[in-house]
Order: structure tokens, then C-alpha cells, then sequence
């Protein structure tokens, strides 16, 4: 399978290249992702702990759904994509816009577009990309967070606090 190329950005998110992720990665240029975060009709949300095949933050707990952009590929796109790549669903339009946040070191350099998206359920996932995946209440997160914040991938812990502030 050919290595995914992502668009290069600059610091107002703007492309400026494209490289392979190995190369993106590695030398820690900034690029793009989304983090999709489904509830459910009581408020719950659904967290998928990573793969240990991921090539970054091994076995840690995150979004719902998340992923790099393709070259080329825009935020709305690729979170239609990666709900259906990783859960199984789609969806006829893109999720709830909630916010951006810029590209940083806990980010992996990445801009992160974040969305919210409904659904019950039952998820299809993708044993590649997921181990396990389950419903949490929002406020169990938090404190899970608090208290144990190793347990998550670094950019979902930004997510999840930048989501308590709206």
C-alpha cells in the first residue's frame, strides 16, 4: 500500500507542499487532521482506544473518530471519511463544526478541525485503526483526564478541555 501524502501548511493553515507522512512526521512539519466526537441521545460519548499498530500514541484513548487529511482533501471530507473508515457510519453531511485548533507540539503539528456528531450506534470498527471502543459520560472523561491523563493521546486531552471551555 503506497504511504499516504499529506498537504504541508504554514502557519495560517495554508498549503505550502506535500509530503509522505513518514517525512511530515519525522521532521515535524505542520499538516491537518480532524477529531470527530459522536454522542449519543443521552450525552454520552463514544471514545476509541488507538490500535498498537498506530504509529503514534500506541494503545491511548481519543476521539471517536480521527485522522490525518489527505493531500488535496478538505476538514469536512476527511471527517466523513474517517467516521466511515473507523466506525462504520455515514453520514449524509459533515458533523457539527465546533472549533480549530492551531498546530503545537501536543497537536503533533497538526491543525485540528473538531466536530460533533449523533449517534447511537452500533459501530463497525476498524481493528487496524481501533482495539476497543465504548460510551463514557462527559464528566467521567474529565475527572478519567485528571487523574490519569497518560492514558490519552495528547491531542485528544486539548480537545476534550477546549470542549469543556465552550
Amino acid at each position: 500500500m503506497p504511504e499516504e501524502i499529506f498537504d504541508i501548511v504554514n502557519e495560517r493553515d495554508e498549503v505550502i507542499g506535500r509530503a509522505p507522512r513518514k517525512e511530515v512526521h519525522a521532521r515535524g512539519l505542520w499538516h491537518r487532521a480532524v477529531h470527530v466526537l459522536v454522542f449519543n441521545s443521552r450525552g454520552r460519548v463514544f471514545l476509541q482506544k488507538r490500535s498498537m499498530l498506530k504509529d503514534t500514541a500506541k494503545g491511548k484513548w481519543d476521539s471517536s473518530a480521527s485522522g490525518h487529511l489527505d493531500a488535496g482533501e478538505d476538514y469536512d471530507a476527511c471527517a466523513l471519511r474517517e467516521v466511515r473508515e473507523e466506525l462504520g457510519i455515514t453520514l449524509s453531511q459533515p458533523p457539527q463544526r465546533l472549533f480549530k485548533m492551531d498546530a503545537c507540539a501536543a497537536t503533533g503539528w497538526e491543525f485540528c478541525r473538531v466536530y460533533r456528531g449523533q449517534s447511537e450506534g452500533p459501530f463497525t470498527l476498524h481493528p487496524e485503526e481501533i482495539e476497543t471502543g465504548a460510551w463514557f459520560d462527559p464528566g467521567f472523561v474529565t475527572q478519567w483526564i485528571a487523574d490519569k491523563p497518560e492514558e490519552f493521546a495528547s491531542s485528544f486531552v486539548l480537545v476534550w478541555k477546549r470542549l469543556a471551555e465552550i
